[in-house]
This record gives C-alpha cells, sequence and structure tokens, in this order.
C-alpha cells in the first residue's frame, strides 16, 4: 500500500513471479465518483474492501501486509481493517 495526502492505492502482488495480481487506488473510475476525496479514512475503507474482493475474484485469500514507512494509524489501519473485514487473512 502506498498513500498521499489525496490518494491512497492498494496492490496485491505475487513475490515470486514479480506480477501483480489484484489492485485498487482512490484514482480507480469505479471508485473514484463515490469517494469524493481520495484522502481520508472512507475512502481506505473503500480501496480495502475494493483490493479484498478483487483479491479473492484471483484466488488470493492470504497477503502479507506491507506498509512500508507509514505508521499503522488512521487510513494505513482503516484498509488494512477494511481488507480484513471483506476476507483478506494478513
Amino acid at each position: 500500500m502506498f498513500r498521499t495526502h489525496k490518494h491512497i492505492y492498494a496492490q496485491v502482488v505475487d513475490d515470486s513471479t514479480g506480477r501483480t495480481l489484484a489492485s485498487a487506488s482512490s484514482m480507480d473510475k469505479v471508485l473514484r465518483d463515490g469517494l469524493g476525496f481520495g484522502g481520508n479514512k472512507q475512502a481506505a475503507e473503500a480501496i480495502g474492501k475494493a483490493v479484498a474482493e478483487r483479491a479473492k475474484a484471483a484466488g488470493v485469500s492470504q497477503v502479507c501486509f506491507d506498509r512500508g514507512s507509514f505508521r499503522y494509524h488512521g487510513r494505513v489501519a482503516a484498509l488494512a481493517d477494511a481488507a480484513r473485514a471483506a476476507g483478506l487473512q494478513f
């Protein structure tokens, strides 16, 4: 996952092959209209739910959550909690 002040992004990547299996961001055309502003907790929750649904559709149910250098609170925690609630196991 990666975040900026205005947007948040999440990807599910297969490290052995380097392929992106699922992704979602606040800039996706499908999600952008319903979000309004992409830099808040509500957007992070929507992105977490969307990436979990797309990962499950790709056959992935267990992932390793890499938050990079971002602290685990606020939008980062909201994205992770929403992905867990939608069925991804960390």
